[in-house]
């Protein structure tokens, strides 16, 4: 059997979680089957089952056209790429909206099964409006035609296929299943190495909040920040954030942290995503991870801070609900968000003092945290093995070839 996955991201070339989670199961996927993937960038490479192309359209196509379509456009380009080049898989597996026009074109043009892995909804971040212009449309237009005719959907999370269910009435649920995001256990671990926090300027001697992710919406970073004037005086705040949305959340947030500065003198910047061994190193030796989203199908981040033995205290949003136990591997902190448009916590100060209020609990326990940490790595290593993920797949694909093959005599 072969699967054919169609990404944006794919090592080097990751930003998101997305990217994490096509990494490792194309990885452990080869191990069962014949994987070739299909991504937006220019890497050619193959090893052992595992084969990877991509490509990168030429910027001049689209340099008339409003820079805020561009992305959109070079999807749907990338779709075009690839359909024209042959589809010989037995199944066309997606991941994120990017690569769905590429799934579509494997279904009509090759009669290949389509397989739909939900890492977000655009319906559920319309906050992209701001990066995406009217391309947003569009963005939704394909994630909508794709998941409609898909023969099978993954949710990563109960929440993301009520999600799913809630907001496409059109698919049929018997066609929805529940596969998690994974984690390499044996790769996220304890680290004791301190010199990642030399290099970046963080004390030893004082216990550290962290915060890894995107300066979007999404990612909640608003809402830390507007927490950090009520943490423990004695813990410092560490962020790694890189990749905005636009130039104005960029300027925003970077405001935020400047005047933060003026009234905190313990709080670090790191303003790119730093290397594998760094994070685990950060995640390792902060006393606390946080994770202030405001939407969140699964939040593999909140993994793998767990799994480097550090408690979380995150929003209680999506998926992030099915993997932190809340008073077990830390706590969780309820927004409160709007119904309406843009969904944001009806009450910021309220979420961002509630965050400070958790986070202070354990700054002030190190024996309490300690015990969190140990709970969330033995969590981990219990429920979200990348082995089981790819086992899981390969029954899906299975039961899809066979009913295609069976549709066709």
């Amino acid at each position: 059997m072969k699967v054919m996955f169609v990404t944006n991201e794919y090592p080097p070339h990751i930003y998101g979680g997305a990217g994490v989670h096509v990494e490792y199961l194309s990885k452990e996927l080869a191990k069962l089957m014949d994987v070739e993937v299909r991504c937006f960038h220019d890497q050619h490479y193959q090893e052992g089952s595992l084969k990877v192309d991509g490509t990168t359209p030429d910027d001049s196509l689209f340099k008339a056209c409003p820079k805020q379509l561009a992305s959109p456009l070079k999807a749907l380009y990338e779709g075009l790429v690839f359909a024209g080049e042959d589809m010989t898989a037995d199944v066309a597996h997606c991941h994120t909206w990017y690569a769905h026009f590429a799934g579509i074109l494997a279904k009509k043009l090759y009669g290949i099964p389509l397989v739909i892995t939900v890492h977000s909804l655009e319906p559920l971040r319309p906050w992209k409006r701001e990066q995406l212009g009217r391309g947003y449309d569009v963005s939704s237009w394909v994630e909508k035609t794709a998941l409609e005719m898909a023969d099978a959907v993954i949710a990563v999370s109960q929440s993301t296929k009520d999600d799913v269910l809630r907001l496409f009435p059109k698919i049929n649920p018997d066609k929805v299943s529940i596969i998690y995001n994974g984690i390499d256990v044996n790769q996220y671990k304890a680290s004791e190495n301190t010199e990642v926090l030399n290099k970046y300027g963080i004390r030893t001697d004082k216990p550290y909040v962290l915060f890894v992710g995107r300066m979007t919406r999404q990612k909640g970073l608003l809402y830390l920040l507007k927490a950090a004037s009520k943490l423990d005086p004695d813990a410092q705040l560490v962020l790694c954030a890189g990749d905005a949305d636009t130039p104005e959340m960029k300027a925003e947030l970077e405001g935020m942290v400047a005047n933060l500065k003026k009234v905190r003198s313990n709080v670090i910047w790191i303003p790119e995503m730093v290397s594998r061994e760094d994070a685990i190193s950060l995640y390792s030796q902060a006393a606390v991870f946080c994770c202030p989203s405001i939407y969140e199908p699964f939040g593999i981040i909140n993994l793998e801070a767990m799994a480097c033995g550090t408690p979380v205290v995150a929003s209680a949003v999506g998926g992030i609900k099915e993997v932190v136990v809340n008073g077990e591997t830390g706590y969780l902190v309820d927004p409160n968000l709007s119904e309406t448009f843009p969904h944001d916590p009806k009450d910021a100060d309220a979420f961002a003092q509630a965050l400070a209020d958790k986070i202070n609990v354990l700054i002030r326990d190190p024996a309490l945290a300690k015990k969190m940490g140990q709970a969330g790595r033995l969590r981990v290593e219990k429920k979200f093995s990348w082995q089981s993920i790819a086992v899981q797949t390969k029954a899906l694909y299975e039961k899809l070839v066979a009913e295609n093959k069976a549709a066709q005599e």
